[in-house]
């Protein structure tokens, strides 16, 4: 009988004379109703691993989200359920202690941040040397909290950012720190508002329904859509958390919140400034063909008369006296920004005129622009109602279109 035995049959039997007891274990066998369950259960477990949360139920969710969370629920609800598949539970969806991996990073405190990050601490020499370290582990902490997947309709928000960057290089919006001293449960985020974190500028698309946090405090489901065309579906505390702790981190104001007209003046602004449009009495070439549409633009805070006084010793004004076509008075505004706006916007349609100053030197006169009055008094009503950054000039068809 002995020599009929399998090799696993005479160990198993030897260990028993050692008086270690053998646990018989044979394969598990399970119904074709246990199969589903268990299927089914990781069909939820993977959708955790793709989003880092648990599926949700809402009409705004699609339509394998909220399966999954009927389901999760169901097992739940039956102990038959949660027998079989208790020790496939991994993340602790049975439990309810469910933590993503957002809100785990968000708890960990810097050192332990920097450690799940793979900075060495005890490699570091200096207080100076950690603090650098720690500028760019944060920066990659905040994209570590977002857990970010690709945005399928990016092209939607495409043109938001584009005019939010176009706002900012113009000064009709500012990049503003965050406030610290206030506590980041003080602080709040809207649904459409821009923020930069770890150097990408986002934008809160949507915002969840309200609930309270474990603290205390409101919270809430946000998807936020980044600048690279990813997204992020994130707690409104984790991002308030995370921008917390990026140096870098910014509110981006509303566009009529920006530098150009504001309450309160700037060191080098009056209460009020005026645009000015001139045109040339030149007897340039150019200038002779085109007197009508060739004006200079320009922004003041003092009187234009006095301004052009000497127009026919200056080279700016072309050697040549000019007179006033229009004037447009306008308060509390930061000139200097606002005169470099309109001469970006008029950017396509800028002359460049060379013309001899009275020592005979050749020089660039700015400044001008082949732009009928009409187009002017369109531009600055923009302005005033700050929508300019709205709009481009179309020299081709000479109008303001849309972006």
């Amino acid at each position: 009988m002995a020599k009929n035995k399998t090799l696993t049959e005479e160990d198993n039997e030897l260990l028993a004379e050692l008086g270690i007891e053998i646990e018989s274990k044979t394969a598990a066998r399970y119904t074709a109703r246990e199969e589903r369950i268990i299927a089914g259960f990781e069909e939820i477990q993977k959708f955790v691993t793709d989003h880092g949360r648990i599926p949700e139920h809402g009409e705004d969710k699609d339509i394998f989200e909220r399966l999954y969370a009927v389901r999760l629920d169901q097992i739940r609800n039956q102990e038959e359920c949660r027998n079989l598949i208790v020790e496939l539970d991994h993340q602790n969806l049975l439990s309810g202690d469910f933590k993503s991996n957002m809100d785990v990073i968000a708890e960990l405190d810097d050192d332990q941040l920097l450690a799940e990050l793979g900075v060495d601490l005890e490699k570091e020499n200096s207080i100076t040397e950690l603090k650098h370290v720690r500028s760019q582990a944060e920066k990659k902490a905040a994209e570590e909290i977002a857990n970010r997947t690709r945005c399928d309709d990016f092209e939607e928000f495409r043109p938001f950012f584009e005019a939010v960057k176009k706002d900012l290089d113009t000064g009709f919006r500012k990049a503003i720190r965050f406030r610290k001293d206030a506590g980041f449960t003080k602080t709040t985020l809207k649904t459409g508002q821009f923020v930069i974190i770890g150097g990408q500028t986002a934008y809160i698309a949507e915002t969840g329904e309200t609930f309270k946090a474990p603290n205390g405090e409101d919270d809430a489901r946000l998807r936020v859509i980044y600048a690279n065309g990813t997204e992020s579906n994130i707690l409104l505390r984790s991002l308030i958390r995370a921008m917390y702790k990026d140096e870098t981190s910014r509110f981006i104001t509303e566009s009529n919140d920006g530098p150009l007209f504001s309450g309160e003046s700037a060191d080098d602004d009056l209460d009020s400034g005026t645009i000015y449009v001139l045109r040339s009495l030149s007897d340039n070439l150019v200038v002779q063909q085109n007197r009508e549409i060739v004006h200079k633009i320009g922004v003041t805070g003092g009187d234009v008369k006095k301004r052009i006084a000497n127009a026919k010793l200056d080279p700016t004004f072309l050697m040549a006296d000019v007179e006033i076509i229009a004037t447009y008075k306008l308060a509390n505004i930061n000139r200097t920004k606002l005169e470099k706006v309109i001469h970006k916007f008029f950017g396509a349609a800028k002359l460049d005129i060379e013309t001899k100053d009275r020592f005979g030197r050749n020089v660039k006169s700015h400044e001008w622009f082949l732009v009928p009055i009409f187009i002017i008094d369109e531009m600055v009503e923009k302005i005033m109602d700050g929508t300019v950054s709205d709009y481009y000039y179309e020299p081709a068809s000479v109008e303001l279109k849309r972006h």
